[in-house]
C-alpha cells in the first residue's frame, strides 16, 4: 500500500504532541534543573530520552500512516509504539500544561514564602499534574474492556406495524488487535448472543491492520446466533489490512454475510425490511459519496443503509433511506463533557459522533464500537454492544 501523508487533524494533534515535548525539555533546562537535585535530573533524563525518541518514531509513523502500509515491521510492534506515543503525548501535553499554568499564577499571585504554603502548593500541582496519568490508566485497565449494552428505540418511518419492536443487535468496531485479543471478541459475542435478537449486524473494522488475527476473530463472529441471520459491512480498516475480499469470503462461510453495494430483504408477518451495504466511504471522497445507492432503495417499504462510515447520513436521505446504522467514530474514545457539550477529536471529523441523530424525519444511529485505535484508553465513551428496537416514526 502506498504511504499517505494523514490530514489537517493528525498535523494538528502532532504538533501540539511535538511542542508539549519541547515545553517539558525547556523546563527541565531551565526550571528543574535549578530546583531539584543531580541525581534527580539525570533519571528524568534516562526516561525522557527513550520516551521522546519512541514519540517521534510514533508520531511519524502515525502521520506517514506507516502503520497501515506494507513494511518489514512487526504489526505487534508498531501499534505499540504509536500506543506509548499517544499516550505520553496527550497525558505529558496536558500535564506540563497544568504545571505551566500552576507556575504562572504562582509567580503572579506573589504570594509570601513559607514552607507550609510552598508544600500545599507543590502537594496540589504535583497531585493535578498526575490525574491525566490516572486517568489515561483508569481508561486503559477498566473502561477499555467494560463492555456495556446500550438499548435504543430506533425511530424509522415506512416501517410496517409487523415490525414495530423487531429487535436488532449491532456490534461495530472490533478491531482485534494487540490491544483487543480475540477472546475478548468472543465475550462480546456471547453477550450479543444473550439479547437473543431478530437480526444481528457487524459494521466493520474487524481487526487493526494487516498481521492482526483475522481469521480468529471471523471464528469468533461465526458464533452470533439471530433469528434472520448476521449481516454486514466492512470498515476502512478492511481497506488499509487490504483483506476487504478475504473477509467477505471467509466471513461467509461461518454464516456473516457483508453487504457490499448490495441490499437483502427480511420479513417479519406481512412486514418487509430492506437492508442496504456499502464498503467504506472515505472522506476524501465525501462529494461523490454512496454512487449508485439509490439503486439499492426498494419503494413500499422501510429502507435501512449499514455504512461503516455516518457521514453519509445526509446523502443517504436524498437517496431514499430511512435510517442509517454504522460505527467508525469509538464514540470519540476519550470524551470529556463542557457544559453539557461533549468534547473529543472525533468532532474534528464529523458532526455524527455517536447515538442517535435525526435529519428531515430519518434516522442515523452511531454506535460507539468496541475496540480502540491509536492509544488503547476509553474515557467517557465505553465500548458498546446496541439492541435495537425499531419503531414506526
Amino acid at each position: 500500500m502506498p504511504i499517505r501523508v494523514n490530514h489537517a487533524p493528525g498535523v494538528m494533534i502532532a504538533a501540539i504532541v511535538t511542542l508539549a515535548q519541547f515545553e517539558i525539555y525547556w523546563f527541565l533546562s531551565r526550571d528543574w534543573r535549578k530546583r531539584l537535585p543531580h541525581r534527580y535530573i539525570a533519571i528524568l533524563r534516562a526516561f525522557l530520552y527513550p520516551v521522546w525518541f519512541l514519540t517521534g518514531l510514533g508520531i511519524s509513523i502515525d502521520l506517514l500512516a506507516l502503520q497501515y502500509a506494507a513494511h518489514p515491521f512487526s504489526p505487534r510492534l508498531t501499534s505499540l509504539t504509536v500506543a506509548i506515543s499517544t499516550l505520553w503525548g496527550f497525558t505529558s501535553a496536558i500535564a506540563i500544561n497544568i504545571y505551566a499554568l500552576a507556575s504562572f499564577l504562582r509567580r503572579r499571585a506573589n504570594l509570601p514564602e513559607s514552607p507550609s504554603r510552598r508544600m500545599v502548593l507543590r502537594t496540589a500541582t504535583t497531585a493535578a499534574m498526575a490525574a491525566p496519568f490516572a486517568l489515561a490508566g483508569f481508561g486503559s485497565l477498566i473502561e477499555r474492556t467494560r463492555f456495556m449494552v446500550k438499548e435504543v428505540d430506533l425511530p424509522i418511518p415506512n416501517l410496517h406495524p409487523d415490525l414495530d419492536g423487531i429487535r436488532v443487535a449491532q456490534i461495530s468496531d472490533l478491531h482485534v488487535s494487540p490491544f483487543l485479543s480475540v477472546k475478548q471478541a468472543g465475550r462480546v459475542v456471547d453477550m450479543t448472543n444473550e439479547l437473543r435478537p431478530n437480526l444481528t449486524l457487524v459494521t466493520g473494522d474487524l481487526i487493526t491492520q494487516a498481521g492482526d488475527p483475522l481469521d480468529g476473530t471471523i471464528a469468533e463472529l461465526g458464533r452470533l446466533r439471530a433469528e434472520a441471520g448476521v449481516i454486514g459491512c466492512l470498515g476502512n480498516h478492511e481497506v488499509y489490512a487490504r483483506c476487504e475480499d478475504y473477509a467477505t469470503k471467509e466471513s461467509a462461510k461461518v454464516g456473516l454475510r457483508f453487504l457490499r453495494q448490495q441490499q437483502t430483504t427480511f420479513r417479519w408477518g406481512n412486514g418487509v425490511l430492506n437492508i442496504a451495504g456499502v464498503d467504506f466511504q472515505s472522506f476524501r471522497s465525501r462529494k461523490g459519496y454512496l454512487p449508485g445507492a439509490e439503486r439499492l432503495v426498494l419503494p413500499g417499504m422501510a429502507n435501512v443503509l449499514l455504512s461503516h462510515n455516518p457521514d453519509v447520513f445526509p446523502v443517504a436521505v436524498r437517496a431514499g433511506y430511512d435510517a442509517v446504522i454504522g460505527g467508525h467514530t469509538h464514540g470519540g474514545q476519550v470524551t470529556v463533557e463542557i457544559l453539557q457539550q461533549t468534547a473529543n477529536l472525533a468532532r474534528f471529523f464529523t458532526p455524527y459522533v455517536a447515538g442517535l441523530y435525526r435529519l428531515n424525519g430519518r434516522s442515523c444511529y452511531v454506535n460507539a464500537g468496541i475496540g480502540t485505535i491509536g492509544m488503547p484508553v476509553r474515557l467517557g465513551a465505553p465500548p458498546e454492544i446496541t439492541l435495537f428496537r425499531l419503531r414506526r416514526a
